[in-house]
């Protein structure tokens, strides 16, 4: 069952992805449609972060994956994010980006950080030898590793939360 879920979190990944990109175009564009920022965006950006919850939770609880350091801290900023991002799309709270944002911005650092040592195991130091920051315990697709994931969830929250902000005139 485990490797079916692999292959599910990475396709939802890669879709979170194509949000990412999608929303980051809007945004250069600056031509953000109305459906997406206001009833779409929030909600969308509550199921990344509660879908990357109940994986790592799984991942590690059910299936066995032990986290390294760098997993914690990643899930540190994930967790509550599915909380704060899902109060703030029941409230229709468009200025959560200003709380969200920084969150997610750590996570993603840490997740860059992962992903260099994934590629560098010598750059990992000294680190736990029963969960190594460096072991790949999921690679789909050739590229996505956990980290991978997380860094894609992380930059999709970003970009949705800020599509979901509020236009300067309302800002208040």
């Amino acid at each position: 069952m485990t490797p079916v879920l692999e292959r599910i979190f990475g396709l939802l990944a890669l879709m979170a992805l194509v949000v990412a990109v999608g929303g980051v175009v809007a945004l250069a564009r600056g031509r953000v449609p109305a459906w997406l920022r206001d009833d779409v965006a929030l909600p969308l950006a509550t199921a990344i972060a509660a879908v990357a919850t109940g994986g790592s939770l799984y991942l590690s609880e059910v299936a066995g994956y032990l986290p390294c350091a760098l997993c914690w801290y990643q899930r540190i900023a994930m967790y509550p994010l599915t909380l704060i991002l899902g109060v703030a799309a029941v409230r229709h709270d468009r200025r959560v980006w200003l709380t969200a944002v920084p969150i997610a911005a750590i996570g993603a650092a840490v997740a860059v950080w992962h992903i260099v040592i994934e590629r560098n195991p010598a750059l990992a130091g000294p680190c736990d030898p029963t969960a190594p920051c460096s072991i790949r315990w999921v690679e789909e697709f050739g590229f996505l590793t956990l980290p991978t994931m997380a860094l894609i969830g992380f930059l999709a929250i970003i970009v949705l939360t800020l599509v979901a902000r509020p236009a300067t005139t309302d800002a208040r």
